[in-house]
């Protein structure tokens, strides 16, 4: 195991072990708040962060699997290409921000933006989530335990939403959909990748695009 104190080290040389083929246990102590912190990970590194961490952490990750024990800055794992990135408490705006892939799991809320223009990114969200929450999301799953804000899932494209508690509105092009065997199968293959037994999949709704925004349509002008 390889140790960082932050309070001692720089971000860069903690970045500078990450971004090395070589795997292994990282253990960072004294985050304090420190922005950039396990960006670009490469390989299968198993990194614990002990304390708050600031803007774009775990951005870029691939493959490693990164754990804060604290609350996140804005730009959680934007970019993530693979891997996993768990928070015990919140994240701040644009969490997982155009991540391609990977599984980001978030035990408080998240804020506003959750998923923007997601493409690929599995987010579980055990708290709620704040207005214009995957908005542009083109593809994944965005998994909300609590409540979403204004604006969910606007102009939204193939990505799917899975909310338990109340929509405060739908942004452009988001509907409700029917909940097929297939989609509760996957809503509950997340939920056990989260470590989430005491929510039943039947508690959920299911949100998704309605398609009229694929094209330009002038009867739909109004809405874009």
């Amino acid at each position: 195991m390889v140790s960082f104190d932050l309070a001692d080290n720089p971000v860069r040389e903690l970045n500078q072990h990450l971004h090395a083929a070589v795997s292994g246990k990282v253990t960072v102590n004294n985050a304090g708040g420190k922005h950039s912190i396990a960006v670009g990970a490469i390989g299968n590194h198993e990194v614990e962060i002990n304390g708050n961490v600031g803007y774009y952490c775990a951005g870029m990750n691939s493959d490693a699997t990164i754990r804060v024990n604290g609350h996140a800055g804005p730009g959680l794992a934007e970019n993530m290409m693979s891997g996993r990135v768990q928070v015990s408490g919140n994240a701040s705006q644009y969490c997982a921000a155009t991540a391609h892939g990977g599984l980001v799991v978030i035990e408080g809320d998240a804020s506003s933006r959750c998923g923007i223009s997601m493409k690929g990114v599995d987010i579980v969200v055990k708290g709620s989530v704040g207005h214009m929450s995957a908005f542009m999301a083109q593809k994944g799953c965005l998994v909300v335990c609590g409540d979403a804000g204004d604006a969910l899932g606007d102009s939204i494209y193939e990505a799917q939403l899975y909310v338990r508690g109340k929509v405060e509105s739908l942004g452009a092009d988001c509907e409700q959909k029917e909940m097929r065997a297939e989609h509760k199968d996957k809503l509950q293959s997340l939920l056990d990748a989260a470590g989430i037994t005491d929510i039943q999949v039947n508690e959920f709704t299911r949100y998704g695009s309605a398609r009229k925004l694929y094209h330009f349509d002038i009867d739909n002008a109004s809405i874009y």
